[in-house]
């Protein structure tokens, strides 16, 4: 309720006593009784206008709290997809969106719809020492390992088998666990002193040495945690329920020393390629919790905040990159050397990037900031709340830029190029206008529609970029969509171990997207990875990723390929020489 004031004197009153004072008071009493009733008439019409101001403010106060609230249940109850009734935005401006149509020349080209146990128990001890995996009820694989130049004295007569030195690996297959004994033959051979000599054929290089998961287990685990948002502690009871005591703490050791493995070899390999090469890189961030260092008290502390950034390099790499902090200073350094489009939301951490320098670049230029139309129109729909027709407008306009982009995305992107010039230009300055004159109306003034229409406003420039070429595109959204595999993560393993850990998470997650990108089964390619990657030559690491595996497992030898460990013969290279390097250094801007 109002708040009222009432005021004991008004102006009628000084009148009326100033006319009864006359008759019996002196001139001088009688002016200094008046001056007094003035004075206090100002100070109630003063206390007046204080109330009337208060109230206002408590007015408006109470509006933008009963919008937030609004806003809330929105996002709490209704869907999450910003669904708004197109129907009726049709309805509603139809008049102005058919003069947009007319002056964009789109007229008839759109139908108009956007598109554990108790503490006081004593703890057994843990066994230690390389478990016995014969012992467990596996189905078995034998691979038998042996040396060519032993081979070759057995042949002659010179050398004899006599056995094999035996260990086992846990592999994996679809269908349950298997046992893969790895046999390495043992040869005793006459030297020269005529003396027996025992020799047993080498180890093959592998990516974890003396694991004791193959490629395929580790495969599978880490796509299970990372495809499927497993936590380790479940795939630790299905492995118990498959008669294996796998334990969780062996998993993490295994995530995270694959993670590294693949970290500075593919991964670092695409990334410096994507800086060199990608025209354009979509990206966003979003936290994740980290187990704190204990304390030397052994008291408890609260998990700390990381932040995951997803780089997404055109259509060819995934990337996730973790930092203990999302600052300026962070951003700088993800993109040092980079120097095409940025495609972000309108964060104040990327402003770093798109400030011109002072001095003409003596290096690379500054990327281009390319805005997201996504964003903006998240703005206008949750401005909605105020039942603002100004807002539903700019939810028609903005629709009806999606429209005109589903009418040619199919089209190769010069023509996108071209029609956008032509039909989406005018929409979009038309729209800018629209925007910049409403926004002069609610400058002074608080709430979501304000925030709307400044955001638009403020990021005209980078929203305008989409005419730059045809290959940019209107929203961020893939950005975001990437991102889901962190928060399946946060609601199923809740936190990574240490930055250490985090960074190797990044890594394998990296890996499984740009896989997905490219239509690979993750599990499949990341078996591969780790059977061929210790044989691998350093400086060819960017043919085993994503982007060129398929034409690299084709060149592969398929029976070599197939087992789990052994020799491998590594094909020459893609390309001769100074192709190669070419394609490195080359660009697709």
């Amino acid at each position: 309720m109002a708040p009222t004031c009432q005021v004991g004197i008004d102006s009628a009153d000084v009148k009326g006593y100033k006319a009864e004072v006359s008759l019996h008071e002196p001139a001088s009493a009688a002016l200094a009784r008046i001056a007094e009733l003035e004075a206090l008439l100002s100070a109630e019409r003063q206390r007046s206008a204080q109330l009337e101001n208060e109230r206002d403010v408590l007015r408006a106060s109470h509006e933008r709290l009963r919008l937030e609230l609004e806003l809330l249940k929105r996002r709490l109850f209704v869907a999450k997809a910003e669904r708004v009734d197109t129907q009726q935005l049709e309805l509603e401006f139809a008049q102005k969106l058919r003069a947009l149509e007319e002056v964009a020349g789109t007229l008839g080209m759109t139908s108009g719809q956007p598109a554990e146990g108790d503490s006081d128990k004593k703890k057994k001890r843990k066994p230690s020492g390389r478990r016995d995996l014969k012992a467990l009820p596996l189905e078995e694989k034998r691979v038998e390992i042996t040396d060519p130049l032993f081979e070759e004295l057995v042949a002659q007569g010179k050398a004899e088998r006599i056995g094999f030195e035996e260990s086992s690996k846990l592999a994996w297959q679809r269908g349950g666990m298997r046992r893969l004994v790895v046999a390495r033959v043992k040869y005793r051979a006459l030297g020269r002193d005529g003396e027996a000599q025992v020799e047993t054929a080498p180890v093959p290089p592998e990516v974890l040495p003396r694991s004791l998961a193959a490629p395929s287990m580790l495969a599978h685990v880490l796509s299970e945690k990372f495809c499927d948002g497993l936590p380790l502690h479940r795939l630790e009871e299905r492995a118990a329920r498959d008669g294996v005591p796998l334990d969780r703490g062996t998993m993490s050791r295994w995530v995270e020393e694959a993670g590294a493995s693949v970290g500075a070899t593919v991964v670092a390999a695409a990334r410096q390629q994507a800086l060199r090469t990608a025209f354009c890189i979509a990206t966003d961030a979003t936290g994740i919790c980290v187990q704190p260092d204990k304390r030397p008290d052994g008291a408890r502390q609260p998990c700390r905040r990381g932040h995951y950034f997803v780089l997404l390099a055109d259509k060819d790499h995934v990337f996730f990159e973790y930092t203990p902090r999302e600052t300026s200073a962070v951003v700088e350094e993800l993109f040092r050397g980079y120097s095409g489009y940025i495609q972000a939301d309108a964060k104040s951490v990327y402003d770093v990037l798109f400030r011109k320098p002072d001095t003409p670049p003596t290096e690379h230029d500054s990327p281009e900031e390319v805005g997201c139309w996504s964003h903006c129109r998240r703005k206008f729909w949750e401005a909605t709340c105020a039942k603002s027709e100004v807002a539903r407008e700019g939810l028609a306009r903005i629709g009806r830029l999606f429209a005109l982009e589903e009418a040619w995305k199919a089209d190769t992107p010069q023509t996108i190029h071209r029609l956008r010039n032509a039909h989406l230009r005018p929409h979009l300055e038309a729209f800018f206008r629209w925007a910049e004159d409403e926004y002069s109306k609610v400058r002074d003034e608080r709430g979501l529609l304000r925030s709307a229409l400044g955001y638009a406003v403020r990021q005209k420039q980078a929203l305008m970029r989409v005419l730059d070429d045809g290959r940019l595109v209107l929203d961020n959204n893939r950005s975001e969509r990437a991102l889901r595999r962190i928060a399946v993560g946060r609601k199923a393993w809740l936190f990574v171990g240490s930055d250490g850990h985090a960074q190797s998470v990044g890594n394998i997650l990296s890996l499984i997207a740009s896989a997905r990108l490219h239509g690979l089964d993750p599990e499949a390619y990341l078996r591969d990875l780790f059977r061929v990657l210790a044989h691998w030559p350093r400086e060819r690491y960017l043919e085993l990723a994503p982007l060129y595996w398929a034409s690299t497992r084709a060149r592969l030898d398929s029976r070599e390929l197939a087992a789990e460990i052994g020799p491998l013969t590594v094909p020459p290279p893609l390309l001769p020489a100074p192709q190669q390097e070419a394609a490195a250094n080359g660009s697709s801007r």
